[in-house]
């Protein structure tokens, strides 16, 4: 089995993360060293927020999707959040008959003959306003080193400070494998990079250019959980419409896959990245990226 970079991560044949226990702690590590991102870890309340959490962009990062077609439906993959354990995992969801949407485990044997037979058609950005995944979850104050949940789930269309990226702000403020709810994420990032690849990485770190993001992606190139050919991936994000950006913010398998049903697509194997309109001026071009890796020494 190869491995890459200075944390040595398995990779597979076709250059995707391997999904075993050895790359969780290797990526548990990597969110959690300050040397390798020169102690630049981006914005908290305080630095008690990173004694056990990681760099401000895997909140960002936990909280993108990946979209799939196959038989003519869509496929919505990303981390999901389990009611009743209250952990987090990585799933892929379809809408069947009716209006039932199924939800299954990715990884599982299931998951994975309907992945071999699909294409990927890109990239979602996780909402950072609306509802949280744990919907009617009640932390208590001092939970996440005072980041508690519930305080970040808005309804669709508010402007306060929500969604998905601000859930996980809360979720990995301690990754360690003592939290279980910490340790989920991880868990769950690890399987969904190992299917959806280094490019999906790379186009959610190149969304924003402020919070520390542009060295944060550096360090990943170094430490080998994305090569530097993805990080250099030659694109540019579409603009998530208004009323797709309403449904997503619902934080539902159902609504993100009537969203993502009615965004345009290559269907030629050229896949797009989509965000919403709030930061998409702050993308990482190319360029933008060449010259900071350049200036990290790679």
């Amino acid at each position: 089995m190869p491995n890459r970079g200075t944390y040595q991560f398995d990779v597979q044949n076709n250059g995707n993360m391997v999904d075993n226990q050895e790359n969780v702690e290797r990526t548990r590590k990597l969110f959690r060293d300050g040397d390798v991102i020169s102690q630049l870890w981006g914005p908290g309340r305080d630095q008690s927020d990173f004694k056990y959490g990681g760099w401000h962009s895997l909140c960002h990062l936990a909280a993108g999707a990946g979209v799939y077609n196959v038989d003519d439906k869509y496929l919505w993959v990303a981390i999901t959040h389990a009611d009743g354990d209250d952990k987090y995992f990585a799933t892929v969801s379809s809408k069947e008959a009716g209006d039932r949407v199924n939800t299954i485990i990715l990884g599982s044997t299931e998951c994975r003959n309907l992945i071999g037979r699909a294409n990927l058609l890109g990239f979602v950005e996780g909402t950072s306003r609306g509802h949280i995944l744990a919907r009617g979850v009640q932390d208590p104050p001092e939970a996440f080193n005072r980041w508690p949940r519930q305080n970040y789930d808005q309804n669709a269309g508010s402007d306060a400070d929500g969604g998905t990226v601000w859930e996980h702000w809360c979720t990995v403020r301690d990754i360690r494998s003592t939290h279980p709810i910490g340790d989920s994420v991880i868990k769950a990032y690890v399987t969904l990079v190992s299917v959806l690849g280094g490019k999906f990485v790379a186009c959610v770190a190149r969304g924003r250019r402020s919070y520390k993001h542009p060295i944060h992606l550096c360090a990943l190139v170094k430490a080998g959980f994305i090569t530097r050919e993805e990080a250099l991936w030659d694109t540019m994000p579409y603009e998530i419409p208004a009323n797709t950006e309403r449904l997503l913010q619902e934080a539902r398998p159902k609504d993100s896959l009537a969203a993502v049903a009615s965004l345009a697509w290559n269907r030629n194997g050229e896949q797009r990245y989509y965000m919403f309109r709030r930061k998409i001026d702050c993308w990482s071009t190319k360029d933008n990226v060449a010259e900071d890796l350049r200036q990290f020494g790679l």
